[in-house]
């Protein structure tokens, strides 16, 4: 499992892609970052609504799974195909995007053993 937290830029409406299967896509981008990235989602079948209540501007995180798969077309060429299939949509956290990871700090004082440590070096 996979999460990626961005901003929404696109938001397809649901297409029917045969009578068994349909699908809608979005774009998240991350505007945090030097060279920011656009990325394409997909929900497939009774998922095609988590994004329903997102407009386009809000901060979401969403979990997804990569998944890829291989295509021979007519002419007998084969294709691969990506796809970033999401099973779950939130709203992402006040300042998430932009939330530094916080270092663990040490202090060189406890990392030097004291005579009542038991230890075996």
């Amino acid at each position: 499992m996979l999460t990626y937290t961005g901003i929404l830029k696109v938001k397809n409406a649901e297409v029917k892609v045969s009578e068994k299967f349909k699908k809608r896509e979005f774009v998240l981008t991350d505007n945090a970052q030097s060279y920011p990235q656009t990325i394409l989602f997909q929900l497939t079948q009774d998922r095609c609504s988590l994004i329903e209540n997102a407009k386009v501007g809000d901060e979401v995180t969403v979990h997804f799974l990569l998944k890829g798969r291989e295509w021979k077309n007519p002419q007998g060429e084969i294709k691969f195909f990506n796809s970033l299939d999401v099973f779950r949509v939130e709203a992402a956290r006040s300042g998430s995007n932009t939330a530094k990871a916080q270092e663990p700090s040490f202090n060189n004082e406890s990392l030097v053993p004291t005579p009542d440590d038991d230890l075996p070096f």
